[in-house]
């Protein structure tokens, strides 16, 4: 008598075919981001007010002297687009961090509170203490992780609730929010001007001695979060669930939230808060890549995808300059907007 063959569930075979085509689908995304970032990042090197050809630009950037590419490229382009990279993939990271861990997509920096203590400490380093840029970043970064510290604590119950911990956040940042506008009621003119190009988020100016912090931060910090990213996709199941999952949940809420937060100040205190950023990259890779599987990868790509080309709009496509934030606000609000009448009209909650 022969044995009897065992074979798998059609359930399983199905559920096993979806998760190929998924990862397939994934790593296609994956590797469509990278080109379309390397080519945002090589058009803004070229193109401007005057064009450098590709062998002049990859000159420059192996060290050669070129007359003219040297000091536009070089000085002005190169670390401008190295730190619209950086802190695209920062906030872009951290964003998707916050929305996957809490279950929700308004759980974004922007709107619980952390760019907002960003922009009060810097606001009033800027207008009151009259600090230096290096100062003005570090106190930004502080206030940061402070103010995080601060949200997640009065949100901390037996454990965190994503909605309780969006509420508190929301009005913490409209308590910031307040003091920064008082600051700047108070500022003298050249101080008013210097602070609002801090807080709108712009890359005017940028040099290597902002870019090598940020770069610092998100090489340490990335790995850090791509390492939790199977216990952070199980604490999308619920707290009781990845824990059976045998996921340290409380250590592993920590040492995200610290990290993301990281990343957000360093970016923020790079480049400003750019706005909605960190709101918009993980939807938007959500969107592309489709259900299951992490997203943090794919929303660090939509992040230094939208900061670039923002960036390079907002000085190129107007009669006028503007800042980057400028432009990734006019995108980003609408989207919160639609966001909010949606989640009504299904009957849900904030």
């Amino acid at each position: 008598m022969s044995a009897p063959v065992l074979t798998r569930p059609a359930s399983v075979e199905a559920a096993t075919r979806r998760r190929v085509r998924g990862a397939s689908r994934r790593r296609r995304v994956v590797l469509v981001l990278v080109l379309l970032v390397a080519a945002a990042f090589a058009v803004t090197l070229m193109a401007g007010r005057t064009y450098y050809p590709p062998g002049d630009v990859l000159r420059v950037i192996l060290g050669e002297q070129v007359p003219g590419a040297s000091f536009t490229v070089g000085r002005l382009r190169l670390p401008r687009a190295v730190l619209a990279l950086i802190a695209g993939f920062s906030f872009g990271l951290a964003g998707v961090t916050f929305q996957t861990m809490l279950r929700n997509p308004l759980a974004s920096p922007d709107i619980i509170g952390i760019s907002s203590g960003a922009s009060a400490a810097a606001a009033i380093a800027i207008v009151t203490l009259s600090l230096g840029e290096v100062r003005v970043s570090v106190l930004a970064i502080a206030a940061g992780l402070g103010v995080a510290l601060l949200v997640y604590s009065l949100a901390f119950r037996g454990g965190v609730v994503g909605t309780r911990l969006i509420l508190i956040g929301i009005g913490i940042s409209a308590m910031l929010d307040s003091i920064t506008s008082y600051v700047l009621s108070q500022a003298a003119e050249w101080d008013l001007q210097e602070a609002m190009r801090w807080l709108t988020g712009s890359l005017n100016g940028a040099s290597w001695d902002q870019v090598v912090p940020a770069l610092a931060a998100a090489a340490v910090l990335t790995p850090l979060l791509l390492g939790q990213a199977r216990n952070l996709t199980a604490l999308q199941l619920g707290d009781d669930t990845a824990s059976a999952l045998g996921v340290r949940v409380e250590r592993t809420r920590i040492t995200v939230i610290v990290a993301a937060v990281g990343l957000i100040a360093f970016a923020t205190a790079a480049a400003g808060p750019i706005a909605f950023v960190a709101f918009l990259s993980g939807p938007i890779a959500a969107r592309i890549v489709g259900a299951g599987g992490s997203l943090l990868v794919p929303a660090g790509l939509v992040g230094s995808l939208l900061v670039l080309v923002a960036d390079f709009t907002g000085q190129f496509a107007f009669g006028e300059r503007y800042p980057v934030g400028v432009v990734t606000g006019v995108l980003g609000a609408p989207y919160l907007v639609y966001l909010i009448i949606r989640t009504n009209r299904a009957g849900g909650s904030l």
